[in-house]
């Protein structure tokens, strides 16, 4: 609580928590002895004097975060309040398995930690673009990942870096990540965000569920996948899951390269792509306008069922006003009225740092639970 902003004091946490003054106090001192934390500065009063406003010390040691695309990697170094304290993106190939990508990886989050002067990781956590078995830690079954099938990836990052390791899909933190974001900004309202849909339109499409700062996941932490939903746009287009007619064979970076290659369009990738439609050509913005109308429609039955109060759009797509606007356009003819009344459409606010930011506040729970 303290870690995430959602109690600055010693009486915020008592009454939270539903705990006594006292009970509290012998608490905060086995974290005040350990290091973990420190008071400084003054709050508001609430009555009597300003209470010692609860921060986590960011000596304390840092947490590493990995969010990893089929092309690139996004990587950053935190404080223990979730802070990016330093970030940087790296070229790597998904498709080439596991050991010679995590050992790329791991090498460029030393060079961070080198630079950083806190030698102390306190944890380390991944975020994966696959369907990702949260209790071993492994990819389990991903569509376009040879090699990583049930590869113990959050056993290989706890050996490398000899701390807590976390390993979760990339949609499900994204979410996570962009919560956070919103809830800080909010913070000084007291309005948190109960319940968010985030849509991850990149590369490869896919949804997390986010409730009261916690991601849903479902009974096998397969909660949000709409990539493999069947759509009549995809209509007998093969998927590398063995269906055919799945959502990402038209509105992921295959299939849209494809499209866009069709009409005569120069394109070899997805950042083609998205420069051609900021350039305002016509072939770019009605392919991705025409995707964002698919992902609108299949969106709308999520809402429907799920009544979130915001839906974020994040991903390299989040950034081609067309697509964007056609995914609000659909949202608002297909729901229901009621489910769109008080709905908050909007791109991401936490931008291309919200994988790591998300895989970095679960790294920071579970370190923080094993160490207090």
């Amino acid at each position: 609580m303290i870690a995430t902003g959602s109690a600055t004091n010693r009486a915020d946490l008592a009454r939270t928590l539903g705990l006594p003054p006292s009970t509290i106090t012998g608490k905060i001192a086995q974290l005040l002895r350990a290091g973990l934390v420190e008071e400084r500065g003054s709050g508001d009063p609430t009555g009597g004097r300003r209470p010692r406003v609860l921060h986590l010390r960011d000596d304390a040691g840092v947490m590493l975060a990995a969010d990893l695309g089929r092309s690139h990697a996004r990587l950053a170094l935190l404080s223990m309040s979730g802070t990016i304290v330093d970030a940087r993106t790296i070229p790597i190939d998904i498709g080439a398995g596991p050991h010679g990508v995590l050992a790329l990886v791991a090498a460029a989050l030393r060079v961070l930690v080198a630079g950083s002067g806190h030698p102390v990781v306190r944890g380390v956590g991944m975020c994966l673009p696959g369907p990702v078995d949260t209790a071993r830690g492994m990819v389990e079954s991903p569509a376009s990942m040879p090699g990583w099938h049930r590869f113990d990836v959050v056993g290989w990052l706890a050996d490398e870096f000899d701390a807590v390791a976390v390993v979760d899909n990339d949609a499900n933190m994204m979410g996570l990540g962009e919560h956070a974001t919103l809830d800080r900004r909010a913070a000084a309202s007291r309005v948190r965000v109960g319940s968010m849909l985030f849509l991850k339109a990149g590369a490869s499409v896919g949804c997390g569920i986010v409730i009261n700062g916690h991601v849903y996941r479902g009974a096998t932490a397969l909660a949000g996948d709409i990539a493999h939903v069947r759509v009549a746009a995809a209509a007998g287009n093969p998927c590398n899951c063995g269906n055919s007619g799945c959502l990402e064979t038209v509105v992921g970076a295959a299939g849209i390269v494809a499209g866009l290659r069709a009409a005569g369009a120069p394109v070899r990738d997805l950042p083609d792509a998205v420069r051609l439609a900021h350039d305002g050509d016509p072939r770019a913005t009605t392919q991705l306008r025409q995707a964002g109308r698919t992902v609108g429609d299949t969106l709308a039955a999520v809402v429907n069922f799920f009544n979130p109060e915001v839906v974020v759009i994040g991903g390299m797509l989040s950034t081609v006003e067309p697509f964007v606007a056609a995914i609000r356009s659909q949202l608002y003819e297909s729901c229901h009225p009621l489910a769109t009344t008080a709905l908050r459409i909007q791109q991401t606010e936490a931008g291309l740092d919200a994988g790591v930011l998300g895989i970095g506040q679960l790294c920071l729970r579970r370190a923080l639970a094993q160490l207090y």
